[in-house]
């Protein structure tokens, strides 16, 4: 029976290097082959891989032929990767690539990374969430090529009025005005559009409202690889109030500390 190694699939972050996990890097450090998504994975993170590694990019494989690389690799190699960018579970081809490798008796495992979605926010200065103003993140994009699942149109989702981080859809601006309007979102509400964040010397953070974000994106050259956020949030390290939160509140008691006013 033939033996295979470990295939691990690491999420690589939004782009900076020093954003991987610490888990993550020891494992390049250790991998003897790396497959990674060089159209989005700053190639600068395959510098943790060891001496030797086998690297291989994979913006110019079907997952037919990522597949069948990662299992050969895995034939002589204790420890292989799989890098993708942001976390490997949200947008990636995890369960596609995966599948193959449990018919195959393959052990595999998965590395969380940090998402652009957060990445975008930390670059801005912004929070997802705040007391009395929403409480929930929703991660979404809006429908291309690949349709969106009944009741998951952007307009039904940006009914709810909460944060949205909208992926892979800098393209169809449009189509994000046209679903934020359907919902009611006002002209004037704030958007934040993040390219490449947390990417050294790349990155861009352009700010507008529901009027003018497309506009400004253009005017920023912003056309790809690119995080859309609508949130009511947005803006509130400049508002006058903003109501505290209870875990921090003096009035407030909790198992690790009493009331003192």
């Amino acid at each position: 029976m033939t033996s295979f190694g470990k295939i691990w699939f690491v999420g690589a972050g939004p782009g900076d290097p020093e954003l991987i996990t610490v888990k993550g890097q020891k494992l390049l450090s250790q991998a003897g082959a790396v497959l990674f998504a060089g159209s989005l994975v700053d190639r600068a993170v395959t510098l943790y891989a060891p001496p030797g590694c086998a690297i291989r990019d994979s913006k110019d494989m079907t997952l037919e032929e990522m597949t069948a690389w990662l299992i050969e690799q895995a034939r002589t190699n204790a420890t292989v990767v799989r890098l993708q960018t942001g976390d490997p579970g949200l947008y990636g081809a995890l369960i596609e690539l995966a599948r193959p490798l449990t018919a195959e008796g393959i052990e595999w495992s998965v590395v969380p990374g940090v998402s652009s979605a957060m990445a975008s926010m930390a670059a801005a200065g912004e929070s997802m969430t705040l007391p009395e103003v929403t409480q929930t993140v929703i991660l979404t994009r809006v429908e291309g090529r690949t349709p969106m699942p009944d009741g998951e149109d952007l307009a039904s989702l940006a009914a709810h009025r909460t944060t949205i981080c909208i992926f892979l859809s800098i393209t169809l601006m449009h189509k994000v005005e046209t679903a934020l309007r359907g919902a009611g979102w006002a002209e004037d509400s704030p958007m934040l559009v993040v390219h490449k964040a947390s990417w050294p010397g790349e990155q861009k953070i352009v700010r507008g409202t529901l009027a003018d974000i497309k506009q400004r994106c253009r005017e920023a050259g912003i056309a790809s690889q690119a995080m859309i956020v609508a949130s009511p949030t947005l803006g509130a390290l400049h508002w006058e109030t903003l109501a505290r939160s209870k875990l921090y509140d003096p009035t407030f008691t909790h198992r690790f500390r009493k009331a003192s006013a």
